[in-house]
């Protein structure tokens, strides 16, 4: 089998060189099924001129309705001349074209369910994280990619440093929000028993979504810092714990 490429974003630092919760998902569903692949790294002013040159379609539309936006992850697979754009499609991809490698990540009839999990899960947690971690995933940029990253978002959010202030009530209120998210995600996750993913023994690509956004935050605001801390400890410590069992999924080729 030749290595199927996945095309991701590089941080500026080894250790969190590989950082967007997207191209993770995508990672994670690579490692989970065991499939030989190996990682090309993309600055954000080049994504889009690659996916054209590969024929990868664009993940939806800019801020103005109108231009076409393209992001990563996307994966082209030598074996099968196939190139596919966005995660979810991506694991379901993986699941049809490698039915007998590993785990099945979109389980027979668990489609619907799945879908409904995402949507809850992204407005719950995902776009109340997201202002929370803009300046550092910003800052983990290299220059390139941070110029891009800073002048496209500030186009819609304005300046990155005001969007969720340091010690301010407002950033506060967002903290207060994530947590409260997160709980409502840990509810979900102990209808399940001691079963340790939504999957149950073995993850599902819901499961997958979930550690994508955590990896996300451990790599941008850094491992050791207060705020990864703090999100970690979260439901007495079970998002630290959960990110931990993707450790034997967490390689990066």
């Amino acid at each position: 089998m030749k290595e199927i490429i996945l095309y991701d974003i590089p941080g500026k630092t080894q250790e969190g060189k590989a950082w967007s919760c997207n191209t993770w998902n995508a990672r994670f569903a690579l490692n989970l099924k065991g499939l030989k692949y190996k990682t090309e790294w993309v600055e954000y002013p080049d994504i889009e001129a690659l996916c054209k040159q590969l024929g990868a379609p664009a993940s939806g539309l800019k801020s103005d309705g109108v231009t076409p936006h393209y992001t990563l992850p996307v994966i082209q697979d030598p074996n099968t001349g196939k190139v596919i754009a966005d995660s979810s499609a991506v694991a379901k991809y993986l699941d049809a074209t490698y039915s007998t490698s590993g785990p099945r990540l979109f389980p027979d009839g668990t489609g619907v369910l799945q879908s409904a999990f995402s949507d809850a899960f992204v407005s719950a947690c995902f776009w109340v994280l997201y202002p929370v971690v803009i300046l550092a995933t910003c800052k983990h940029l290299n220059p390139r990619s941070y110029e891009y990253f800073r002048r496209t978002r500030e186009e819609t959010m304005g300046k990155l440093e005001e969007v969720v202030p340091e010690g301010t009530e407002k950033g506060e209120t967002k903290w207060k929000e994530l947590e409260e998210g997160m709980t409502k995600v840990a509810k979900w996750f102990e209808a399940g028993g001691d079963k340790p993913f939504v999957g149950g023994d073995l993850p599902i690509y819901a499961d997958i979504q979930v550690a994508g956004m955590l990896i996300w935050a451990k790599n941008v605001l850094g491992k050791d810092s207060k705020e990864w801390g703090r999100i970690s400890a979260m439901n007495g410590g079970r998002w630290g714990e959960f990110l931990k069992d993707w450790e034997q999924w967490s390689q990066i080729m």
